[in-house]
């Protein structure tokens, strides 16, 4: 069996590790070829490293309940460099105000009501609609819904929109009135149904804190080189000879029960199975059927930039103390968000430095993608100096824009996927589509698409 893998991200990569891995233990009779368009793999995970300064350009961290990665770096040796960041207070920016996220707030949803009903995020009308849960009936069970219908109705607007609102748009960079319940929290939809308010579900089964471990760390890993580590990793696991770069896929063709690729040098191939671990768009560019192209390209996506900002650390003043902040959108910030990196990632920077990473572009906001790098920068210190102060400019900027990089899970969106993949079986069986359009946008969710797949292939 000839198998090609396109796309050399994080889900192509963990697609070619798993498969020889299984051509290895079983001595399957099945060669790869991983495709990757550029010089180097990674896709989205790319680490500046500058002066001792470990700057990440794409994702920082990884979930470490969603074991898959922490798994996956194990195997690849890389168990010693697994670090977890310190957990520290996040705020949210309301106005010109960083609010401390309520203690015991769990993705916005109220668990202790002290810190609920101290906090300035919201005022005395808002606090009281978000009691209102408690006794409101659980909503009729009935298909998909939006994020920002579900959470309005039971917690109402002023908790969705500076609080709910700014924590998910870091996850999913979307508009949450858009956004499926289904396909990205359908556990507070299920929830809601066992124990009809989200307040008393949520207190019912959260687990309690074990006594006398502190705060000291969060729930996320990291590597202390950087996740271009990670990816460096899994590719000296590789067999070279299978590993090609910088080959452009120009277009996947059926022959009899086989798939024919063509290359942008004229050159092709013939294979028996095919993973399109490519972002939805390119799958689509490449598979010539109207109705496939029409599902995947009718999954949208928006355009995000990170701004990295290496700083003395007497530069940077201000009574804080945490990791970092997300902005409600209704504040009217350029920045959607900014995490104080040297307090969260301390191997991320020198002694005496600080590493400020700032995140910009939103539905409805993503101009500022298209800027250069200098009004990105300014607009980024213009918001932070509303805050904190930030004196003079940075010893050191990164700008890194990702076009058309986060798929945005709308209402359906399961439905849409379950249409995708049926016609594929139908008129392209043996291609598989794996990524975050599909199955989840973290590293940990693209990496068990990747190892799925290739036990269907194996199977």
């Amino acid at each position: 069996m000839k198998v090609a893998i396109i796309g050399g991200g994080i889900t192509g990569l963990t697609s070619a590790y798993y498969l020889q891995k299984e051509m290895m233990t079983n001595q399957l009779d099945i060669e790869y070829d991983l495709y990757e368009k550029t010089s180097q793999l990674g896709g989205k995970i790319k680490t500046d490293h500058y002066n001792g300064f470990v700057i990440e350009q794409g994702p920082d961290s990884f979930l470490a309940r969603k074991e898959s990665a922490s798994k996956l770096a194990k195997e690849v040796g890389l168990e010693e460099e697994l670090i977890s960041n310190n957990k520290g207070q996040a705020y949210v920016l309301k106005d010109q105000t960083l609010h401390p996220i309520p203690m015991g707030a769990v993705m916005g949803i109220p668990t202790k009501l002290g810190p609920f009903l101290t906090t300035g995020l919201f005022s005395v009308l808002g606090k009281l609609r978000a009691g209102a849960d408690l006794v409101l009936p659980k909503s009729p069970s009935r298909g998909d819904q939006s994020l920002g219908k579900f959470f309005r109705r039971r917690l109402g607007n002023e908790v969705v929109d500076h609080l709910i609102e700014p924590l998910l748009s870091g996850i999913y960079a979307g508009n949450m009135d858009r956004l499926s319940l289904q396909a990205t929290f359908p556990q507070f939809y299920d929830m809601e149904q066992q124990y009809r308010s989200l307040i008393l579900g949520m207190k019912t089964t959260r687990p309690a804190e074990p006594p006398g471990q502190g705060h000291k760390k969060g729930g996320f890993l990291t590597l202390t080189k950087g996740l271009q580590s990670f990816v460096d990793g899994i590719e000296n696991h590789l067999d070279e000879d299978s590993v090609h770069k910088n080959q452009s896929l120009q277009k996947i063709t059926k022959k009899n029960h086989q798939y024919q690729l063509h290359f942008a040098e004229g050159e092709s191939e013939l294979y028996d199975k095919v993973i399109l671990a490519t972002s939805h768009h390119v799958a689509a560019s490449l598979l010539e059927h109207n109705q496939v192209q029409k599902q995947l390209q009718s999954i949208p996506s928006t355009s995000v930039a990170t701004v990295a900002m290496a700083f003395d650390k007497d530069q940077i003043s201000g009574d804080f103390d945490g990791t970092g902040f997300v902005v409600s959108k209704k504040s009217g910030y350029t920045i959607t968000a900014c995490t104080w990196t040297h307090r969260k990632w301390e191997h991320s920077t020198p002694e005496g430095k600080a590493l400020l990473r700032c995140f910009v572009g939103k539905p409805g906001g993503e101009d500022i993608v298209d800027e250069n790098d200098e009004y990105i920068v300014d607009k980024a210190l213009q918001d932070l100096n509303n805050i904190m102060t930030v004196e003079g400019y940075p010893e050191y900027y990164k700008v890194t824009r990702w076009y058309d990089a986060m798929p945005q899970y709308e209402v359906d969106h399961y439905k849409k996927l379950e249409e995708i993949k049926a016609q594929l079986e139908v008129d392209f069986p043996g291609v598989h589509v794996a990524g975050a359009a599909y199955g989840g946008v973290g590293l940990p969710d693209c990496i068990k698409q990747g190892e799925d797949i290739v036990e269907q292939i194996v199977k």
